[in-house]
């Protein structure tokens, strides 16, 4: 990990060199020079700072998240911007290198090297600007900018009683980012507004460790829905990226979770299922623990969350890593009618303009990212997440409550 920093920081210096250039170039007065390589490295001194003192028991705080972020968006202007003069370097060069060597054989001419353009340094800046100030407006607005997406499936098999039941799904709360208690009582309040049947979280409650639910175990105690809040955990409810004095340690963490989410009302589902009733009628609601391709925790046992139920029941999967539905959940001899995931956070990072785009950089490391995919008539949601790690906030790809209601197809039609 320190070498990526290192390497990071090594791009950061990069960009801030080519990125002056720019500025250099539009900005004549030294003093203001100055000021603006003090602003970049004293961004890169904060962050290293931040790194060098951090605490791995305690997890990511909102200042250091916020340190992350404006290293980020001051790297992004630098880097950015440091592209095009860089470009322009290496015209200049062969500009320098065509005209002195075609002076002919006097040695009396002198070739100066070509200098910068005015208007290359505008547009460099200007491009940059986008990047730095999108990064900027996630962090102050972007993160709490909740949007509700609603969808409506149908299906052969839903049992009569539950035409038009209701979902609200929410994954990745990531508690321990949060620094807005008046925004995430609004989250509460949307969520609790959509006044669904069930209410389904699907993991990564916290960062790294229990205490950081502490604050926020009131507010979202406040979540429900008419039958019941249920959860999963995700990957980063296991404490594994935190260090542990001892085993017994990391396990009592975990152990405090769960007992947290018990309080807080989360009927938390582990590798295990429940029934939802409705008169006659019911449906099954199934919680595997965290399953993730790839270096990620494989704790979810498919097979023990379905022993109590039927392969004829209509059927919802809480599994918090998307690849766990095309690894696992659809060969199983078990028909899954609909999945519900997170963990992708959609990179927090993109562009949507529904019908017309749908891209962030999560659609190079995972198949299914964000929103409702099908296949072999079973569908996966993958939530956008609430909350925000690493970069503290959101561009593009807003935190999300999803709304589903299931509809009994029209057989007759």
């Amino acid at each position: 990990m320190s070498r990526f920093f290192i390497f990071l920081g090594i791009l950061y210096l990069i960009g801030t060199f080519y990125g002056f250039q720019a500025f250099r170039t539009l900005v004549r007065n030294p003093y203001i020079q100055v000021f603006y390589i003090l602003i970049f490295l004293a961004v890169l001194a904060n962050v290293y700072f931040q790194f060098s003192n951090f605490d791995r028991s305690q997890g990511m705080s909102p200042s250091m998240g916020i340190s992350v972020g404006l290293f980020l968006a001051f790297m992004a202007l630098g880097f950015c911007s440091g592209i095009f003069m860089l470009i322009e370097d290496v015209i200049r060069g062969f500009s320098w290198v065509i005209s002195k060597t075609g002076t002919g054989s006097g040695n009396d001419t002198v070739v100066s090297f070509p200098s910068r353009r005015k208007f290359v340094s505008q547009i460099a800046l200007g491009i940059a600007a986008i990047p730095f100030t999108s990064l900027l407006y996630g962090m102050y607005k972007g993160k709490y900018d909740f949007q509700v997406m609603k969808y409506t499936l149908e299906f052969d098999d839903l049992p009569e009683a539950f035409d038009g039941y209701r979902i609200t799904q929410i994954s990745d709360i990531h508690s321990g980012s949060f620094d807005n208690h008046k925004m995430v009582e609004y989250a509460v309040d949307l969520i609790n507004k959509q006044e669904s049947d069930v209410l389904l979280f699907t993991g990564d409650i916290v960062n790294s460790v229990a205490r950081e639910l502490y604050p926020w175990k009131e507010t979202f105690s406040r979540l429900k829905a008419k039958d019941g809040v249920f959860s999963v955990l995700g990957n980063h409810d296991y404490g594994d990226y935190a260090e542990w004095p001892t085993e017994e340690d990391k396990a009592a963490n975990l152990d405090e979770l769960k007992e947290l989410q018990k309080e807080m009302g989360f009927d938390l589902l582990l590798n295990e299922s429940r029934y939802l009733e409705r008169g006659n009628d019911r449906i099954a609601l199934v919680g595997v623990e965290n399953w993730g391709a790839g270096g990620f925790k494989k704790a979810g046992d498919l097979n023990k969350a379905v022993s109590g139920i039927s392969g004829e029941d209509f059927k919802v999967l809480m599994s918090h890593d998307p690849t766990h539905w095309e690894f696992e959940v659809l060969p199983h001899d078990y028909h899954f009618h609909l999945t519900l995931s997170g963990h992708t956070h959609g990179m927090q990072f993109g562009v949507e303009i529904p019908g017309w785009i749908k891209w962030s950089p999560a659609k190079y490391r995972y198949k299914q990212w964000a929103g409702i995919y099908e296949q072999l008539g079973q569908y996966i949601n993958v939530n956008r997440g609430l909350g925000y790690i690493g970069y503290p906030g959101r561009v593009g790809i807003w935190p999300e409550i999803t709304v589903i209601e299931l509809k009994r197809k029209n057989t007759l039609a």
